[in-house]
């Protein structure tokens, strides 16, 4: 896979001192955007017999039985386990319809994990499947050109889309455009989607704006809904309270691999880099440090940290933090307003990455010594 640069200065491990997110200037070739169409490392290792239905949500256990009989269509599907067939696969046969599925519901429900598990499901060569975000998608394009990326993709036998983005009107003709030719071509499509903007806290999912926004596909899409809680804050303990400055530059220049950064800094830092290359910035990092967290400033802002809380919760990288907790990185008004949905994953998903980071911390460590898990009202509240 192409290498991707960066300040030797600041890659992890090069020095005692810790390096730092702001001092990496990524450069990522397509050739690399193609290479990694593939789910990333959390999702390694998933697959339908590991997702675990809730048994108050019988729409979860019914979605991993259509998914593994479109796989079979495909040409995947799961095999047998000593002769024995796997609860996913007592469906009767598999039925014929759209070569497209949409996964509908809440965020913290499993849906990537269930498409990820589709990907794995599906018997093709990796470089014969694709899976990616949307935004991920668009970049390619970029990078490519929509003819190349048509004839990249066109071979394929299944592109799985994460968080299908339906908040950009001109992206989405441009991507539905692109899943028409793929769909020409005998590609099967399948995907997960964000709520339109304007349709947020309505106490519904998504389905409806995702059918209408992709106009002419939507005949080809068959939606799943999969109803739930957000399994990171089920039974968990509330968000780790934040750390001092000094227990996060401590902790930064004991542990392999970790960069540290202050918040302030690395927000501007990420205004400068295209968010297709977040991923990229932090190649070999194995733990994220930053000082003196504090509320983001404005919506670009806002949403550039939630690219990034995605690209590190793929990548299981831990997160070490002083300042004010996660669940008060986002202010009022932009909790009630159209990216709602987008800001709770990303605090839902950096207080998951703060807890992983918080095993061998001493309590002592925060503010007032009061003990991790303090945080300043625990969990965020369901989106919807």
């Amino acid at each position: 896979m192409p290498s991707t640069s960066a300040s030797t200065a600041d890659t992890p491990g090069a020095s005692t001192a810790p390096g730092t997110l702001v001092g990496r200037e990524p450069r990522v070739p397509a050739e690399r955007l193609v290479a990694e169409l593939v789910p990333p490392p959390r999702f390694d290792a998933v697959r339908f017999s590991t997702y675990v239905p809730d048994p108050a949500r019988p729409g979860q256990a019914e979605a991993v039985r259509a998914l593994a009989a479109f796989a079979a269509g495909i040409g995947g599907g799961a095999t047998a386990v000593g002769g024995r067939r796997p609860w996913w696969r007592r469906a009767p046969k598999e039925p014929a319809g759209p070569r497209g599925v949409y996964l509908d519901g809440g965020f913290g429900v499993g849906k990537t994990h269930l498409l990820a598990s589709l990907w794995h499901a599906t018997q093709a060569a990796p470089e014969r499947k694709g899976f990616c975000t949307f935004v991920e998608l668009t970049n390619l394009v970029g990078a490519l050109g929509f003819q190349q990326t048509i004839r990249t993709l066109g071979g394929h036998r299944l592109l799985c889309i994460d968080e299908f983005e339906l908040d950009d009107p001109g992206d989405t003709v441009l991507v539905s455009t692109l899943l028409g030719k793929l769909v020409d071509s005998g590609v099967a499509l399948a995907a997960t989607s964000n709520t339109l903007p304007g349709k947020l806290g309505e106490g519904r999912f998504a389905s409806a704006d995702f059918l209408r926004e992709i106009q002419g596909l939507a005949a080809r899409f068959r939606p799943l809904r999969i109803d739930g809680d957000d399994y990171r804050h089920r039974g968990l303990p509330a968000a780790p309270a934040p750390l001092t400055d000094e227990a996060v530059t401590r902790a930064a220049r004991t542990a392999p691999g970790a960069t540290l950064d202050a918040f302030p800094d690395l927000l501007g830092h990420l205004a400068r880099v295209h968010p297709s290359r977040y991923g990229a910035l932090t190649d070999g990092v194995r733990t994220v440090c930053l000082t003196g967290v504090r509320p983001v400033p404005d919506e670009a802002t806002a949403l550039r940290l939630v690219v990034l809380a995605d690209r590190l919760y793929d990548r299981e990288i831990p997160v070490l933090a002083s300042g004010v907790p996660f669940d008060r990185l986002f202010g009022d008004d932009m909790l009630a307003g159209g990216y709602r949905k987008k800001y709770f994953r990303a605090i839902s998903r950096l207080t998951a990455l703060a807890r992983d980071a918080r095993g061998g911390v001493d309590e002592r460590d925060t503010p007032g010594g009061s003990s991790p898990g303090g945080g300043s009202g625990g969990a965020p509240p369901p989106p919807d």
